[in-house]
C-alpha cells in the first residue's frame, strides 16, 4: 500500500512539473495601454495600441513566445534611466523592429527586420531610455526613421 501511494505521488509531482515547464513557454500578454503611442515621421503622424514594459520582469520577458501580432501593435519597454541598452531575439518567433528612442522621445537608431531566436546582442546606437518594439518592416512602411519624434504619456512628453 505504501509503495501504491509513493508512485502516485510521484506521478503527481511529474505532472505538476510538466505543467510548469509547459507554462514557462506561455506567451504572457502584457494589458494594453488606453493610449496610444504616435510617431511623427516626415510624412505624417502613425499609432499604435502599445504593451507596456515597465518593470524588469515585464522587460525581460518582452515579446518572448509570441507566434503574431496585430500590425498596429507594438510594445514600448522603459528604463530607469538613460543608458546603453542590449536587446535580443532569444524564445522571440516573431521578427522585429526595434525602435531605440532617447530622453524626450526621439528615434535615435532602428534596428530593422531582427531575426527571430537570435541570441545576438543588439545594441542601442548609444544612452536611451525606451525601446519601441513593432512588428518587422513597419519602420520602412511606416516612413519612420531617425529624429522622428515619438509621444506618450510614459515617455512624458
Amino acid at each position: 500500500m505504501l509503495f501504491g501511494t509513493a508512485v502516485r505521488t510521484v506521478r503527481v509531482l511529474c505532472a505538476c512539473l510538466m505543467l510548469a515547464v509547459g507554462a514557462a513557454t506561455v506567451a504572457l500578454a502584457l494589458p494594453i495601454d488606453s493610449e496610444k503611442i504616435v510617431i511623427e515621421t516626415s510624412s505624417g503622424t502613425v499609432a499604435f495600441s502599445v504593451e507596456l514594459a515597465l518593470t524588469p520582469a515585464d522587460r525581460s520577458t518582452g515579446l518572448m513566445n509570441r507566434e503574431s501580432m496585430p500590425s498596429d501593435h507594438g510594445m514600448l519597454f522603459r528604463f530607469e534611466q538613460s543608458r546603453q541598452v542590449l536587446m535580443w531575439m532569444k524564445n522571440t518567433p516573431l521578427s522585429l523592429d526595434m525602435l531605440f528612442l532617447d530622453e524626450q522621445g526621439t528615434v535615435a537608431g532602428i534596428a530593422a527586420d531582427t531575426i527571430p531566436f537570435s541570441e545576438a546582442i543588439i545594441p542601442s546606437p548609444g544612452p536611451v531610455r525606451y525601446v519601441l518594439e513593432l512588428n518587422a518592416g513597419t519602420a520602412e512602411q511606416d516612413g519612420i526613421s531617425i529624429g522622428d519624434k515619438v509621444r506618450h504619456r510614459v515617455i512624458g512628453n
